[in-house]
């Protein structure tokens, strides 16, 4: 699995759930653009409209190389393949408990396909977030004195 980008700020304000890997409608420009890592998740979400999940906000640059002439928008928003159970489960959870759906990576999976996973996901509470801060400087701690240990022996 070849990662492109991560949403690192969705693992920060936001309690994962449930995970789905979804496919990405595309454009040939975009493909390569992804290609080169030329994508950003920070400020993207998902919306299921009329049936069908779309994402919007999600920022994949225009390559020089490609044709110029035909640039498309970079935060268009891109249309989710998922199957019709998933998209209907999706969208009775967002309706019903009010959670929300955010992109968490994109990547190209082993048949060199462009994959996007998405979540959902429950907002975290001010404390929440304290607590996940001291959770990373305690296990960073921790890896730090494991390696010098290491170094030791």
């Amino acid at each position: 699995m070849n990662i492109i980008a991560r949403n690192k700020k969705a693992f920060f304000d936001y309690e994962i759930l449930e995970a789905y890997e979804a496919g990405i409608s595309l454009l040939g420009s975009e493909v390569k653009a992804l290609r080169k890592g030329r994508a950003n998740l920070k400020d993207s979400f998902i919306k299921i409209i009329k049936g069908e999940a779309f994402v919007f906000g999600m920022h994949i640059s225009f390559l020089e190389t490609t044709y110029t002439y035909y640039k498309p928008s970079e935060t268009r928003e891109r249309k989710l393949l998922l199957h019709r159970k998933q998209i209907d489960k999706l969208f009775g959870s967002v309706m019903q408990e009010g959670l929300s759906l955010v992109p968490l990576k994109i990547y190209f999976n082993a048949r060199n396909r462009a994959k996007i996973e998405i979540a959902l996901v429950r907002g975290k509470n001010l404390h929440d977030k304290r607590e996940s801060i001291k959770r990373k400087m305690l296990d960073r701690e921790a890896r730090m004195n494991m390696k010098n240990y290491a170094k030791g022996i």
